[in-house]
């Protein structure tokens, strides 16, 4: 066990050297320093426009907005490089030159999941940080509890790369990248549909968006993070129909869902785990 034990820290390893290498990273950089720079644009011009209540509860509002951005650039970097960094050493044939060592191939993957999973984690950290940086120095604002924003950011992550990883062990790099990414937008989506349906009193509807946050967990936890970082009285400056808005949440997820989250993430994994040591390499 403690070889295994070893493999996968080993593999962990090689893998964020890995992917700090490939092109992905580049484009990631490039797009969060845009993101962060017109969002110091746009939070600038709330605190020149408004007064600094009016500012503030703006600015709860808009840095969920820029927030999803943030999760949107994290989806599709670590969707499109969990699929090279796993279907494509299988296509390549990369994979034999490890796994014809005493390696169990749970291991292997395990090790692969962990490494992708730190990159996306602190990723999500530490320019969610910076944009709560931009939001303070602009505006003044700081979120009621950006430590809980940011980790349920970074959970949204580790749920999508799961994901990521079972589709990469039984379809083409590009695909997994591709139906990961969109399986995140449709979630989204039935999400803000959901709300627009409790605000509506419409339970068919509000149940759209319950069933696809417990099918794949990245919304309810998107949700969370979107509570954590919003100001206490923006729901209040909406109104009843506040719970429609898409970049509002009127609560935070519960200690049962979030259990449900890594339960989740732990079956997917097996999952895929079990399809991979079945594959043909």
């Amino acid at each position: 066990m403690n070889h295994q034990v070893s493999v996968v820290l080993t593999v962990a390893g090689l893998t964020l050297r890995e992917a700090s290498r490939r092109r992905v990273v580049l484009a990631l950089a490039v797009l969060t320093a845009l993101l962060l720079g017109l969002a110091g644009w746009g939070f600038w011009r709330l605190a020149q426009e408004l007064t600094s209540g009016e500012a503030l509860v703006a600015a709860s509002q808009v840095l969920n907005l820029v927030m999803f951005g943030l999760s949107l650039i994290a989806a599709l970097g670590t969707a499109f490089l969990s699929g090279p960094t796993v279907a494509g050493e299988v296509e390549s044939g990369a994979v034999l030159s490890v796994l014809a060592r005493p390696v169990r191939r749970w291991a292997f993957l395990l090790g692969k999941w962990l490494g992708l999973v730190v990159f996306g984690g602190a990723y999500v950290l530490v320019a969610g940080l910076a944009l709560c940086l931009v939001v303070l120095a602009t505006v003044g604002y700081w979120p009621p509890h950006p430590a809980a924003g940011l980790l349920l950011l970074a959970g949204q992550t580790a749920v999508l790369l799961t994901l990521s990883v079972l589709l990469a062990t039984v379809i083409s790099p590009m695909a997994s990248g591709v139906v990961s990414v969109g399986l995140f937008g449709a979630t989204w989506i039935a999400g803000v549909v959901g709300g627009v349906g409790s605000a509506l009193g419409n339970d068919d509807v509000a149940r759209v968006g319950t069933i696809s946050r417990i099918v794949l967990p990245t919304d309810g936890l998107w949700r969370g993070a979107m509570h954590a970082f919003q100001d206490p009285s923006a729901i209040l400056a909406m109104g009843p129909g506040g719970e429609a808005f898409p970049f509002l949440s009127i609560s935070s997820p519960t200690p049962v869902y979030l259990l449900w989250a890594v339960l989740w993430t732990a079956m997917v994994f097996g999952l895929a785990a079990v399809v991979f040591a079945r594959k043909d390499l």
